[in-house]
């Protein structure tokens, strides 16, 4: 294999970016889907807007882009610091202001900064699960280094 081959191509770091924002918008879809879903039971209706969910997963996606191309990924640094908890409160002020604007929870100031603080938590716990997942993978991958040498010198 020669060293071009082994080398990460652009295309091949532009797909990775591109796999975790699919990954982003999924998970922060599901997500507001749920808190919107649990906000409309307790409203007392089974029924939910097709309209509203459209607006979240375009948000999402629009969020993940923003999120990995300007923001460094910050949910997946890391450290918690300064610069990671601006842009969590800048993603959670723009969702929380979109779901007052699109109407999610009907206009509902209070619903709507509680749904803040729902984004904020559920930031802070894709900040740990991506920090567990590294830390999974660094064993992992240092393990199989082990196992590699050893089969070097055998």
């Amino acid at each position: 294999m020669t060293d071009s081959e082994k080398k990460v191509s652009k295309w091949e770091r532009f797909l990775t970016k591109e796999i975790g924002i699919e990954f982003k918008a999924c998970l922060y879809f599901f997500a507001i889907l749920f808190f919107y879903c649990v906000y409309r039971i307790v409203s007392g209706s089974w029924d939910a807007s097709i309209v509203h969910m459209a607006e979240m997963i375009f948000l999402a996606y629009g969020m993940g882009y923003l999120q990995v191309y300007a923001m460094s990924a910050f949910d997946e640094a890391d450290s918690f610091g300064i610069k990671e908890i601006v842009c969590m409160v800048l993603c959670t002020t723009i969702y929380a202001a979109c779901s007052y604007f699109f109407k999610w929870f009907d206009k509902k100031l209070t619903v709507s900064l509680l749904f803040a603080a729902y984004v904020a938590l559920t930031y802070f716990c894709a900040f740990l699960i991506y920090k567990i997942r590294r830390s999974i993978d660094n064993r992992i991958l240092n393990e199989e280094l082990k196992e590699f040498k050893k089969k070097l010198h055998e």
